[in-house]
């Protein structure tokens, strides 16, 4: 098979060719020591940060997209065909300051200037998508960035602000669009790359029939699709991830559609790629899915990935296996179905051969009488790991509760359901005492561990706690705050 050896991007306004690069080479790295774009700065170098934000354009089946990621765990392999854009890119060309960084200015939006450019680049990003963004908007669109001096104020009334500054319609990544367009579609040469040392390859297959015969060919290679799980590898832990087959510009992978009473999502669409599509189709994970990580992780981490490495912690696996959620798993040409909850069979244990790979997920969507919830807790309400997930659902018809399904994360060495808790639901009246027997069930179905996050008793009170909570905001009768009793 024909493939091409080398890395080809668009950087800020120029196009480069990197004749080979490892699997392990960042991103970030890149930028700083091989470019000197300093103004891209490493902090945490594990997506949790910031500081590190750029934006990256994609040309997809939506045109010229653009979303701000995080550097320091995005692989540099990975931009191959895309427009990388540093917060060097921002001033005009008579050198004036952008919007965005004269509104920072304006509105005392920096102390120490570390973090500032991470901000700036993911203002940036919010003002070309939404130009008159509501508090919340902004809130939501610096999940992902840390400040540690200025305070969070000023940077809201800077982004609030922008447009008084200018507008996106003039801003050069809109007047340069068709251009740049142009000139991605000009890399788009549908090879596969094969590209790196020997020992630390990096490969994207040419489609997802290509994919399944890499897979073939390197069996013991690591699937990367937006590594937010796969960067702390090499950057906490300095593992070698070699050979890696990056999936993420496989954009069959990406589909997320609706199919009769389903919501198909390809293993490779991002959080970001589901959000319009859950607030439809499934609005009791709105919420929750904007706590999965910051905007930046969102736009790189994706619903395959976060199945397909099998942690006891992942956000999504609760709320999809309580939902009845199937995945479809490829080898070969050979693909076969089973029930998300099998796919989990011990920690770090997962019904997957080394050849194989998560292909979609397909979700059924709930009927009239069904009752559907998603919690998280975690220590930090946004951008962090949950010590306690959980997805709740059942049907309740005439007054009695049927076909429940609980499934929970951080409660056992992998997502599992409550199947004794399920038992003492499942024929009951709606009511309190359905649900307080149900939650001392709960200690049927696990034993979870203490560990930095949550003790054991802490883990099982506050799960315990959810199910009346669940009861409370679906209870016609509760009208107001209750006390939730310990249990």
């Amino acid at each position: 098979m024909t493939f091409r050896t080398d890395i080809r991007f668009v950087l800020n306004g120029r196009d480069v060719t990197v004749p080979s690069v490892s699997a392990n080479q960042t991103l970030l790295d890149f930028l700083r020591l091989e470019q000197r774009l300093t103004g891209t700065k490493e902090g945490c170098a594990e997506g949790d940060c910031g500081a590190c934000t750029v934006l990256v354009g994609r040309l997809g089946k939506a045109g010229l997209t653009y979303v701000p990621v995080n550097a320091c765990i995005r692989f540099l392999a990975s931009v191959d065909g895309c427009h990388v854009v540093t917060v060097e890119h921002l001033s005009g060309p008579n050198g004036r300051l952008h919007p965005v960084q004269q509104a920072m200015i304006d509105h005392h939006g920096s102390q120490c200037g570390f973090c500032t450019p991470g901000f700036v680049m993911a203002l940036y990003a919010l003002w070309m998508k939404t130009p008159e963004p509501s508090k919340e908007q902004v809130e939501t669109a610096l999940q992902g960035n840390l400040c540690r001096c200025t305070g969070y104020e000023p940077i809201v009334q800077a982004a609030i602000a922008v447009s008084r500054y200018g507008t996106p319609a003039s801003d050069h990544l809109n007047t340069e669009r068709e251009t740049m367009t142009l000139r991605l579609a000009a890399l788009k040469d549908g090879l596969r790359v094969v590209s790196g040392p020997e020992d630390n390859l990096s490969i994207l297959p040419a489609s997802v029939d290509d994919l399944a015969v890499c897979l073939q060919t390197y069996p013991k290679a690591t699937i990367i699709a937006g590594a937010t799980d796969v960067g702390l590898w090499v950057t906490k832990f300095l593992h070698k991830i070699g050979p890696a087959i990056f999936i993420g510009h496989l954009e069959d992978l990406q589909t997320v559609e609706r199919q009769g009473s389903f919501l198909l999502i390809g293993a490779g669409a991002s959080y970001t790629d589901c959000q319009e599509h859950l607030s439809k189709h499934l609005p009791h994970l709105s919420r929750y899915w904007d706590r999965i990580a910051g905007w930046q992780v969102r736009n790189m981490g994706t619903v395959g990935g976060n199945i397909a490495n099998g942690s006891p912690i992942g956000d999504t696996p609760p709320v999809l296996i309580a939902l009845g959620a199937e995945i479809t798993l490829r080898r070969g040409s050979d693909i076969r179905a089973l029930p998300l909850e099998a796919y989990f069979l011990e920690y770090g244990k997962q019904d997957r051969q080394p050849d194989e790979f998560v292909e979609s997920i397909r979700v059924p969507l709930p009927k009239p009488n069904d009752l559907d919830a998603a919690y998280k807790i975690s220590k930090r309400r946004d951008e962090d790991i949950s010590s306690v997930a959980v997805g709740i659902h059942m049907t309740v018809t005439d007054g009695i509760i049927s076909d429940a399904r609980l499934a929970f994360g951080g409660m056992a060495a992998t997502p599992r359901r409550a199947t004794a808790t399920e038992t003492a639901l499942n024929g009951q009246p709606w009511s309190r005492e359905s649900f307080e027997t149900a939650a001392a069930a709960l200690a049927q179905d696990f034993s979870p561990l203490t560990d930095w996050r949550a003790s054991s008793d802490y883990r099982m009170l506050t799960a315990q706690n959810l199910l009346l909570r669940f009861f409370l905001e679906n209870d016609a009768e509760t009208t107001g705050p209750s006390q939730l009793a310990c249990v």
